[in-house]
């Protein structure tokens, strides 16, 4: 199934942000360094045109085989920006554990994330390098551009140095757009969750709460700080310098 197969509108981002300003060791990530995004796959021609005109030169996709197959790169294919799929499932299913109602319960992401971060730690080393060597702006997204988003956020800013508190606050902030986030996704998570006997209403309920809950990212962060005297260990032990780490650095921080 394609993206004209499945008549999906092109649309702009409503969970699109540059991480500039987010303090880190020695002073703040740099403007056009790290965007964070929603779904860029299914972006409209002239957001994409802006995002390039204004430094974008790399993309990371961080969804699955699966949600590339239905909609590819979108309007983005067809421009000179250097793409790299890195996926952090291997499918939507992936995502549910060994409890098929965690999905459905944003405040109960904690395991999930910590297994992206732990078993997708390859992964995250190399955006992080796509990051460190990108002659411009990285794009990285997934669907939303809140779960396997949000942990690679948190990744650059761990590695960065940023404070517990910071990388959580950059994570809230996806909160105020879920409605939003939901209504631009329907159109091609439906037919995805489907196929993994995953229903998009249960999932929007719980993705469109009033409040949306630090407790995911929260939990994530508690988990390094208590098994690992760095934070840092799944990374290193997947590929992770000092050369890299100071690469990022000269790269990003202003």
């Amino acid at each position: 199934m394609t993206l004209d197969a499945l008549d999906v509108p092109l649309t702009a981002p409503v969970n699109l942000r540059d991480l500039g300003g987010v303090p880190v060791s020695g002073g703040s990530l740099r403007h056009g360094f790290a965007i964070r995004a929603d779904d860029l796959s299914t972006i409209d021609a002239d957001s994409a045109a802006d995002l390039r005109d204004g430094g974008l030169v790399a993309i990371v996709d961080l969804r699955s085989h699966s949600e590339v197959r239905f909609t590819g790169r979108g309007p983005f294919g067809s421009m000179p920006v250097t793409y790299h799929h890195l996926p952090f499932l291997s499918s939507l299913g992936d995502a549910r554990g060994d409890d098929p109602t965690e999905v459905l319960d944003q405040s109960r992401f904690a395991a999930m994330y910590v297994r992206m971060y732990e078993t997708a730690a390859p992964r995250i080393v190399a955006s992080l390098a796509i990051m460190a060597t990108a002659p411009g702006a990285t794009a990285f997204h997934c669907a939303a551009g809140q779960d396997r988003t949000g942990v690679l956020a948190a990744s650059l800013l761990l590695t960065l140095g940023a404070s517990h508190d910071a990388i959580v606050e950059d994570y809230v902030r996806t909160g105020e757009n879920s409605p939003a986030i939901m209504r631009r996704l329907a159109p091609v998570m439906g037919p995805l969750m489907a196929e993994h006997g995953m229903e998009l209403e249960d999932a929007a309920k719980a993705a469109t709460r009033a409040e949306f809950s630090p407790a995911p990212m929260e939990g994530l962060l508690s988990h390094l700080e208590r098994e690992y005297a760095d934070p840092l260990v799944p990374l290193r032990e997947a590929g992770l310098t000092e050369g890299l780490i100071s690469m990022l650095r000269e790269r990003a921080v202003s």
